[in-house]
């Protein structure tokens, strides 16, 4: 029953997503920008300021923008063994809005390709799957209109383990997640855009729940969880 309904939400969306665009379109021009906001915070400043005196981004680059799980990766070109040069733009606690206001630095170099994480930070509070997933299209939309010859992978939300207890914000949102997921790679499908899930190459059995052993904290990511993210990630790398 539970699989049915995931296929039956599935066929909604895709055969909706023009209708979902259309909202978002509507609800972005009539929601000021402060009403969505990222952390602002020190770490937050002194990353946009690191990129900016990196700089390093041109059109053989490869770039991964995202949150603290992309950041945490660290040199991801040593990690998925790759001699193509891969940035790492991700930035601790950044959600999709902290993400459009710095494409400044990455979109006018026109990089080979981008692969996104965003999403997990959109989802603290009461917001609904449906609205992080707007979020996040909202996003790959600005991506696309600013660097259309850029390749663009966008990659699933992760999967959580709440009985770890940490994440406050997060509580109860476990099975918001694969819809979220759902949303997102609808319109990526229909939109001819890569999507890489993720998120069932890291669940527990059949449940929606992130394996003990790839996370100390039930969010962010051990060495092994990064194995498994590389070597996915190493697919697509390899064909660009």
């Amino acid at each position: 029953m539970k699989n049915l309904k995931y296929i039956i939400l599935f066929l909604v969306v895709i055969l909706c997503c023009d209708d979902i665009a259309a909202q978002r379109r509507t609800h972005r021009r009539a929601t000021p920008r402060r009403s969505i906001r990222h952390s602002g915070g020190n770490h937050h400043q002194q990353r946009i300021a690191q990129f900016e005196r990196e700089g390093g981004i041109d059109t053989t680059t490869v770039v991964m923008l995202g949150n603290s799980l992309t950041e945490n990766g660290k040199d991801w070109g040593a990690r998925i063994g790759t001699i193509r040069k891969i940035v790492n733009r991700g930035i601790i606690g950044d959600n999709t809005i902290g993400m459009a206001d710095r494409l400044y630095q990455i979109t006018p170099y026109k990089p080979k390709a981008i692969f996104l994480m965003a999403g997990i930070n959109d989802m603290a509070g009461s917001i609904t799957a449906e609205q992080v997933a707007e979020r996040v299209i909202t996003l790959i939309e600005k991506i696309r209109e600013q660097t259309p010859q850029t390749q663009l992978f966008v990659q699933s939300l992760l999967p959580i383990d709440e009985t770890e207890g940490r994440w406050k914000t997060l509580a109860g949102r476990t099975d918001d997640i694969p819809f979220v997921n759902m949303f997102i790679k609808a319109y990526c499908e229909t939109h001819d855009i890569t999507f890489i899930d993720l998120f069932h190459r890291m669940t527990r059995g059949h449940s929606n729940q992130l394996r003990a052993e790839l996370s100390g904290d039930g969010l962010h990511l051990t060495e092994q969880g990064y194995r498994i993210w590389a070597f996915e990630l190493k697919k697509y790398i390899n064909r660009l």
